[in-house]
């Protein structure tokens, strides 16, 4: 296993592209969900020093709170509400570049500008999400879901 993460600079693929093998090395022979959610959570927010990475999984008909990086965050959310419960709902990556625009958007706080949701599955049912918010405009694009999505499919035993 790494213990280490070796922060890369370049171009935001570049960065990718660093970064998953050494994700890759975190997750190698460690079986532990809550583990693996956690170091992914905290090697994207080292690398890309975003404003909140996590996780929320789906219980009970809500999405709760899992591991993640950040300042504190909502607890549950409902299927269908928000950018976290609009991404479970359609079972899509969804992109945000102002999170002020987006219909029914939970604002968990007004330091968040723009907003990456991606879906995780799991033999074609999504167990859960990966939210991460940034504290700038527009600061993600297609080069962040695909990478996103290949980190979220890493994930041992999914």
């Amino acid at each position: 296993m790494a213990e280490d993460l070796n922060i890369q600079s370049g171009t935001k693929q570049e960065q990718y592209e660093s970064l998953i093998p050494q994700i890759e090395g975190l997750l190698h022979g460690e079986n532990n969900l809550i583990a693996n959610l956690a170091n992914i959570s905290a090697a994207l927010k080292e690398q890309f020093n975003w404003w909140w990475v996590g996780f929320y999984w789906i219980h009970d008909d809500e999405l709760v709170l899992g591991p993640f990086q950040g300042p504190v965050a909502c607890t549950r959310i409902k299927k269908g509400r928000g950018v976290c419960g609009s991404a479970w709902e359609k079972g899509a990556t969804i992109i945000v570049d102002d999170v002020e625009k987006f219909p029914g958007h939970i604002a968990c706080s007004s330091a968040s500008k723009s907003e990456i949701v991606v879906p995780v599955f799991h033999h074609g049912n999504i167990l859960g999400v990966l939210d991460v918010d940034s504290a700038h405009l527009s600061d993600f694009d297609e080069i962040d879901q695909i990478y996103l999505e290949k980190i979220v499919g890493l994930l041992p035993g999914l």
